[in-house]
């Protein structure tokens, strides 16, 4: 899989160098790649943003720079993500749809966001999405783009070394994960549950599903609804 950011903060990413990802960028598992937005300035400021149409407090970014900068990236086969509060709601289930792709592009906007015609010119002719991580605004698209990196890249395959440990995680059944323990089996008064020492699979297998639907019962219930 191919990444690239376009950013006007490339050192950002630098982290991505460090733990799996790192090592399967190193492997060749992973290509990711930031770029630096002011790149694709022609003004002695590299200016990448200006005043709204309109009126309204704050500042734009300019749709020239984006333009070139993802002309210079795109093809047929990418996926254009433009992390935004107004966009759909970042889950596991995207996370797996865009490990099956190809080429991601993440287009990281600042300030009030980017000309909203950056957005409909690529629409014509790739797939675009606006992805939110949650109700909150962050100061950038820096941090969102991480995330979803680190979430979606960790689907790929050959980048966690043991893949049976993606299919019990939280979200990947629809519920959150079961709490986990190891040793001592006690720890300043507490016990590990009892059941988890048996060495009966059944009964751990068991136990494990009934805490996590208690847990997702107690903290995401919306979750069970939306099982039906």
């Amino acid at each position: 899989m191919r990444i690239d950011i376009v950013t006007i903060f490339p050192e950002f990413f630098s982290v991505l160098d460090v733990s799996l990802l790192g090592r399967a960028r190193q492997a060749g598992i992973l290509q990711v790649a930031a770029h630096d937005l002011r790149e694709h300035t022609h003004d002695r400021h590299r200016t990448v943003d200006d005043t709204p149409y309109g009126g309204g407090a704050g500042m734009v970014m300019k749709p020239e720079p984006w333009g070139e900068a993802l002309d210079a990236l795109v093809t047929d086969e990418s996926v254009l993500i433009v992390p935004s509060p107004a966009g759909e709601p970042f889950t596991q289930q995207i996370a797996r749809e865009f490990a099956h792709a190809p080429h991601l592009v993440f287009a990281c906007g600042r300030y009030e966001g980017i000309d909203q015609r950056v957005v409909d010119h690529y629409s014509s002719r790739i797939p675009v999405r606006l992805i939110s991580l949650g109700d909150y605004v962050l100061n950038g698209g820096e941090v969102a783009a991480m995330a979803m990196i680190e979430a979606v890249g960790r689907l790929v395959p050959g980048v966690v070394g043991n893949p049976e440990s993606l299919v019990e995680e939280s979200h990947e059944d629809g519920l959150l994960e079961y709490p986990s323990y190891t040793k001592p089996a006690v720890w300043r008064g507490l016990e590990v549950p009892p059941v988890l020492l048996s060495g009966n699979h059944g009964a751990v297998a068991a136990w494990r599903r009934e805490q996590q639907i208690e847990r997702t019962r107690r903290v995401r219930p919306e979750l069970l609804d939306d099982r039906g």
